[in-house]
């Protein structure tokens, strides 16, 4: 057990590191999705695909469309008293897209399998605290990437029974 002295000595900083390594890929989302359809039955199956599916639609959406139209700066280096906005990327900063792909996740995940989508969220939480943190985008470009992130669950939820209804 970790003491609040022993807790106090960690600093926020380290461990939105770590989050950041954690999360620069989406192999976190794809393994949480993988122990979901093996471990979860049929309801794990149904949250991993429609989980998956919102991460890939917000991906395109925030990184192919946004990131494309948006030529948005990054934060200004001298702003953060760290060197990890050394180690960030030259794309636009608008929007995040990796929040967008965890809010995805997550928002999907938590309509089919609500207890393992508050499971993510304290993760997908994390890791737009720390897009901001390390110096990688605006809050606004998180806050975007996290809208962006919602309607994309919305749409992947939403999209079968759309289509079905004014199929021919």
């Amino acid at each position: 057990m970790v003491t609040q002295r022993a807790a106090s000595r960690i600093p926020v900083g380290k461990v939105l590191s770590a989050v950041e390594e954690t999360a620069e890929s989406t192999k976190v989302w794809c393994g949480a999705a993988a122990g979901m359809a093996c471990l979860g039955g049929w309801r794990g199956r149904s949250a991993a695909a429609t989980g998956l599916a919102a991460l890939v639609v917000a991906q395109l959406v925030s990184n192919g469309l946004c990131k494309q139209l948006a030529d948005r700066p990054r934060p200004r280096k001298e702003w953060f008293p760290h060197d990890e906005a050394d180690d960030r990327p030259d794309s636009s900063s608008f929007s995040c897209g990796r929040t967008a792909a965890v809010a995805a996740f997550t928002a999907a995940v938590a309509a089919a399998w609500p207890a393992v989508g508050a499971a993510c969220a304290l993760p997908a939480g994390l890791v737009a605290l720390e897009r901001v943190q390390s110096g990688a985008h605006y809050p606004s470009a998180v806050a975007t990437g996290a809208a962006i992130g919602l309607a994309s669950a919305w749409l992947t939820r939403r999209a079968p029974r759309l289509v079905l209804r004014h199929w021919p």
